[in-house]
């Protein structure tokens, strides 16, 4: 994202390997570490995001909705990645409180969605 324009982007994950990989990715790509916060999940800040993006398996996209919808601005971007096919009309039910969900894009069995957080 950083390399994409994002002026400062906060990641997330359950797996501190997959945050030190980040960090490391980041610094191949001489990317300012000032600009990039990691946090394993409870330390990570409550502010909300211009741009939510989550990678991960339908199930967790699905308990995480309010807390993703909590630290989404109104009128921010979602994108969901990382579900099956048969899975999506479940995600999006989950997402569609909160976000104006777009139509699903699917590559193979693959799904993304994407939606727009409701003001308010």
């Amino acid at each position: 994202a950083l390399l994409l324009g994002a002026r400062h982007v906060v990641g997330v994950d359950t797996d501190p390997q997959a945050l030190e990989a980040s960090r490391e990715n980041a610094r191949r790509n001489d990317v300012d570490d000032a600009r990039l916060d990691l946090y394993l999940p409870g330390h990570d800040p409550d502010t909300q995001a211009d741009i939510m993006l989550a990678n991960i398996l339908a199930q967790p996209l699905i308990s995480l909705a309010p807390r993703l919808a909590k630290l989404t601005r109104p009128g921010g971007d979602l994108v969901l990645s990382g579900i099956l096919s048969n899975q999506a009309r479940e995600v999006m039910d989950a997402y569609e409180p909160w976000f104006v969900m777009d139509e699903p894009e699917q590559k193979e069995d693959w799904i993304r969605l994407t939606g727009r957080r409701k003001d308010g």
